[in-house]
């Protein structure tokens, strides 16, 4: 196997940074190896971990499941972005047989949403029938996914025509059931909320992470901090809440009122989650309206919205993969890693140019 020798920078975590690496037998190592033989590649920029989408949807189209080909053409185009670890936030296809394509970014799976019937997007979520199912199919989800189960928090409830609004669609007792179900098969919750109506609830009954989040208030930061729940911010999708309110204003106008709140304020909010000290992940919501590939815009909005640059790179590589369950990259282990030509920790456009890409060391995207 080729040796690739890594020069300018290589940035592998907060405390890691150095000007050279190796990768030898598809491993980093920092340490130059003794014997480099003649069949050596340089790859010269800035480094990174895989960059780790935490929220993203393989094999989910608009209306629901996707072709095995489709599937595969979404994965690498998440790869040749430079996301090389996804949480695949809920999806309706088994995407299992993606683990034994060694050039495809690792899958970790959080099996199918959960919701009530109508209480959510057609043909995307296992939708129970009594909410007092919720436990036992936690559990079902946790066994079929890869440490992750997701929850549909809060949805449009239309039974109320005109002052149709967001709702819970669990309450405190069958949340707590539910975590708890969960945590004793050693998987972790994450939810879809936009309310501020659900946070308390989520909170009190153990949730481990959010999504969106946009029903989050101040108050609530404390325990997001203590406790260490992250928060993925999907910018993106807030993004679309004003042509969502737009769609629904002359049928639904109390719910689209709050739509077009919670899209102007989109920025001001995800400012407070991290001025307030609450980790952030980043994720990009595709696989639905979004499309593939799209970690670089979903990182700009971040910086957009008043997170530093380097908090943000971080987010998106090595401690997003931490949160998620992905390997840390380090001395020893499996390299799969991203080279971009300039910096991004100090301009965040960097992330949009085509990265070579490493994956078991092999490269597998040549950069642009």
């Amino acid at each position: 196997m080729t040796t690739i020798h890594l020069t300018g920078r290589v940035i592998l975590s907060d405390e890691i940074e150095v000007g050279e690496a190796w990768v030898v037998g598809g491993r980093l190592t920092l340490d130059r190896p003794s014997s480099l033989g003649t069949d050596v590649v340089r790859v010269d920029g800035f480094a990174l971990p895989g960059l780790a989408d935490a929220h993203c949807h393989v094999g989910l189209g608009p209306l629901g499941s996707v072709s095995r080909d489709e599937a595969l053409a979404q994965a690498r185009t998440d790869r040749d972005s430079g996301v090389l670890a996804i949480r695949d936030a809920g999806s309706p296809a088994d995407t299992h047989w993606l683990d034994d394509r060694s050039d495809m970014p690792r899958i970790i799976r959080a099996g199918r949403h959960i919701a009530r019937p109508k209480r959510y997007l057609r043909h995307y979520a296992v939708e129970l029938a009594e909410p007092c199912q919720l436990a036992s199919e936690v559990a079902r989800q946790a066994e079929a996914g890869d440490g992750w189960v997701k929850l549909v928090g809060d949805w449009i409830d239309r039974t109320e025509g005109d002052s149709s609004d967001l709702r819970p669609l669990w309450t405190r007792e069958q949340l707590t059931e539910a975590m708890s179900a969960a945590h004793r098969l050693g998987a972790r919750v994450t939810v879809h909320t936009f309310a501020h109506e659900a946070i308390d609830d989520l909170l009190a009954a153990g949730i481990d992470c959010i999504e969106h989040g946009t029903g989050i208030a101040e108050r609530h930061l404390s325990t997001l901090v203590e406790r260490g729940i992250p928060v993925t911010a999907t910018l993106l999708q807030i993004g679309q809440f004003e042509a969502i309110a737009a769609q629904g204003a002359a049928k639904y106008p109390v719910f689209a009122a709050r739509m077009r709140r919670l899209y102007e304020r989109r920025y001001e909010h995800v400012r407070m989650l991290h001025e307030g000290g609450v980790q952030l992940l980043v994720g990009t919501d595709a696989g639905g309206t979004i499309g593939h590939g799209t970690i670089a815009a979903e990182c700009a909005e971040m910086v957009a919205a008043g997170v530093p640059e380097p908090a943000v790179v971080a987010a998106a590589s090595w401690r997003g993969r931490a949160v998620i369950g992905a390997e840390t990259i380090g001395e020893g282990t499996r390299a799969d890693l991203v080279v971009f030509d300039e910096d991004p920790r100090r301009d965040i456009r960097a992330l949009g140019a085509r990265p070579t890409v490493l994956l078991g060391g092999e490269i597998v995207a040549p950069g642009a």
